[in-house]
């Protein structure tokens, strides 16, 4: 690990030591460390472009009421069945549900996708968390498993 030391004016510190008290962090360097990965990640996935391959976690909230848009929902996530990884549905009240996708694909199909549902009438609240991701064998474990025929995702560092 590489040891840096920085300079910032008293009242930054004070607001950043507030920051890592109500995120729980043990201390500044770990709070900074991820400050920084979100950073670079948000540079990485604008510079990479809409090929660049990710992982995401998409929620939204939306109203079951309005007409047909669960049944919409469910066809565009049938239609990208290979985007789609997995869904999980909460009913929040008597009119409302929560659900998240998590997503695997490329960047611009997976913004795509998002998109598409966010858009719909009735959708209220949706937001996506992307995560570049590169194809690779993440296995440090000896005697780790064979692929068959499948390749990992590894997140970038």
């Amino acid at each position: 690990m590489e040891r840096i030391t920085m300079s910032i004016a008293e009242d930054l510190a004070r607001a950043f030591d507030e920051l890592i008290a109500a995120r729980g962090y043990a201390s500044r360097s770990e709070a900074m460390r991820d400050l920084l990965r979100r950073e670079i990640e948000a540079r990485r996935q604008s510079e990479e472009g809409p090929k660049s391959l990710c992982v995401a976690n998409f929620s939204y909230v939306y109203d079951h009421h309005v007409r047909d848009l669960a049944d919409r929902i469910n066809a565009a996530q049938h239609a990208q069945h290979d985007l789609v990884v997995s869904t999980m549905h909460v009913h929040l009240d008597h009119e409302h549900c929560l659900e998240t996708a998590i997503l695997r694909g490329t960047a611009a199909r997976v913004r795509a996708f998002a998109d598409s549902i966010e858009a719909e009438r009735g959708v209220r609240h949706a937001r996506l968390n992307l995560i570049s991701v590169e194809a690779g064998d993440a296995h440090r474990m000896p005697g780790a498993h064979h692929h068959h025929g499948h390749m990992h995702l590894v997140p970038r560092s």
